[in-house]
């Protein structure tokens, strides 16, 4: 198992994504896959975290040290980079975009760890944009009546002359394609060459590679994830609209 669920630095790297074993439910057949398995990882560990993080601040000192202060720069960071984007309107997102920040980020940087990130699997990143995708026309049908919408549809033309409405509804179904296959593609690609470079390169590949890890895994990583986050919330923020 530890063969195709890490990625080990030999000639025997692998990145696909291999089934472990399957399980017969209502007679079809599922297979559990080393996605799964790294996903479970992810969340172990992320919950730990924040099983930690919770008693740190249920018990929290008036001077903040160690891992206080580190989890009060957390909850800081995404606190800022939501309301700086959505305003007032960040008090009701702020907990969605900091769990997905948070869950990408680790998905992403646990490729430094020989797993292979969840987020190489587009099974993964689609249903985080659907969520997304999901989220923004609630909040679109909540906050605007069917007219803005219509109007909005139809733009820039007047919304009794729906020409644009194919095309604006094409850009709408986009969002979460875009959203996921943006995010898959840069993962997959970083893991890609990472395995090809350690597969090709073995003899040679020491302590240089240090740097392309920092690159697609580090940087690429902490990019990706701001992006998905931004759009998300840029996309929710123009469904909502000038909210009094």
């Amino acid at each position: 198992m530890q063969g195709t669920i890490l990625l080990s630095s030999g000639s025997d790297i692998d990145i696909m994504v291999h089934g472990l074993f399957s399980y017969e439910l209502f007679g079809h057949t599922f297979w559990i896959t080393t996605t799964h398995v790294s996903l479970l990882i992810v969340i172990l560990v992320l919950t730990g975290f924040s099983i930690a993080a919770n008693r740190a601040m249920r018990h929290a000192a008036e001077v903040p040290g160690g891992f206080q202060n580190l989890v009060e720069l957390i909850v800081e960071m995404l606190d800022k980079m939501v309301h700086g984007v959505m305003g007032k309107s960040g008090d009701k997102f702020v907990n969605y975009i900091g769990t997905i920040f948070i869950f990408i980020l680790f998905s992403n940087l646990s490729g430094l760890f020989g797993l292979r990130p969840p987020t190489a699997d587009y099974g993964v990143t689609l249903p985080l944009a659907l969520l997304s995708f999901i989220l923004i026309h609630f909040n679109q049908f909540k906050y605007q009546t069917p007219k803005e919408i219509w109007t909005d549809m139809c733009s820039p033309l007047p919304p009794w002359l729906p020409i644009w409405f194919p095309i604006n509804l094409i850009s709408e179904i986009a969002v979460p394609i875009s959203l996921s296959l943006r995010l898959f593609a840069n993962v997959l690609s970083g893991t890609i060459i990472m395995a090809l470079i350690y597969s090709l390169l073995a003899k040679v590949a020491y302590f240089w590679p240090g740097a392309l890890h920092a690159y697609f895994d580090i940087f690429s990583g902490c990019i990706q994830t701001y992006v998905f986050c931004m759009l998300t919330m840029t996309y929710i923020s123009n469904a909502i609209g000038q909210e009094e």
